[in-house]
């Protein structure tokens, strides 16, 4: 068992089938069925049954995935270790973020992160929380960005901030400005969330209905809406309200296009974490970004402590 066997498996996996893998990995759809074939008989089990739709993985398939995932980043690991002995601050800096963390902090320590290390790669990808802890875990991303503690065994998770969740409205809304005693008293408003798309689990989406529904409003009037840029322009047309942290509003609220109700029995925040994989090798270019992003987060700043363990879940706090 190889490598390259473990990678066309994989990738026949995600790309859905073997025509799909092979545009992929450049191949012909021969070379692929074949590839699968010997591993199958390798390990004396068949990793894929035909179905409704497609390939489906077989029992034997479900079990090899997080070895191969493993195996796969281990490979790369190795490679990545290797080359940064020759260029110690050169090298691909791979990133992966929830959308909505993109700008802010995030922008502006790549700003000077490229200034910082103009010969380095830094590449970018967005993905749901979920989606980020996957690509760390299976080498594609060396550093990921998410919301809330991830407690999965071969990650390292580190909460950079804690922010706080307000009720956003239009600038003319007749509540603007002012307070309620309960977020239930906001029952009968329209709402925009994130929504929850089956399959594809985002964490914040989750956190913001389940606080509806913990505050009873599981009966309430919402409207799906899958960009925060979208929430935000229909907010300030008077189409609903959103509960978003003040670091996703900002410029709006400062600039007077959006506004908050206080809420008394409102005490939400949302987790940043840093994700990295557990005995995973990091580069000197990608630890120092992961340093100047937690410096990023600190009240003014400040260069971060390293912890001398792994910090307890704060998933534990939910």
């Amino acid at each position: 068992m190889d490598s390259d066997a473990l990678k066309t498996f994989l990738t026949v996996l995600r790309e859905g089938g073997i025509s799909s893998a092979a545009r992929a990995l450049h191949r012909t759809q021969p070379a692929i069925s074949r590839r699968i074939a010997l591993l199958e008989q390798e390990l004396g089990m068949p990793l894929f049954e035909r179905g409704v739709g497609g390939l489906h993985l077989s029992d034997a398939g479900r079990v090899m995935v997080p070895y191969a995932e493993r195996a796969i980043a281990a490979t790369q690991d190795a490679e990545n270790a290797v080359r940064a002995l020759a260029k110690p601050n050169a090298g691909p800096v791979a990133l992966a973020i929830v959308g909505t963390l993109a700008g802010g902090v995030v922008s502006q320590v790549m700003r000077r992160f490229a200034k910082a290390y103009p010969v380095v790669n830094l590449t970018l990808r967005t993905a749901t929380s979920a989606e980020v802890s996957d690509l760390v875990r299976r080498g594609e991303a060396a550093i990921g960005l998410r919301h809330e503690y991830d407690r999965s065994p071969d990650l390292d998770c580190r909460v950079l901030a804690n922010k706080p969740l307000k009720v956003v409205c239009a600038a003319d809304h007749p509540l603007a400005g002012r307070r309620v005693a309960r977020l239930a008293d906001l029952r009968e408003q329209r709402w925009i969330a994130f929504p929850e798309v089956p399959g594809r689990r985002e964490i914040a989406a989750g956190h913001i209905l389940a606080l509806f529904q913990v505050h009873r409003l599981g009966d309430l009037t919402w409207t799906p809406v899958d960009s925060l840029t979208a929430q935000k322009r229909l907010i300030e047309a008077g189409y609903g309200l959103a509960l978003l942290s003040l670091d996703h509003a900002a410029e709006e609220l400062d600039s007077g296009a959006l506004a908050s109700i206080s809420v008394g029995d409102l005490a939400a925040e949302q987790e940043i974490v840093t994700v990295t994989r557990r005995g995973g090798f990091l580069s000197a270019a990608s630890t120092a970004f992961l340093d100047m992003l937690r410096a990023g987060y600190l009240p003014g700043g400040r260069k971060p402590s390293r912890p001398a363990g792994r910090r307890q879940s704060a998933g534990s706090r939910q």
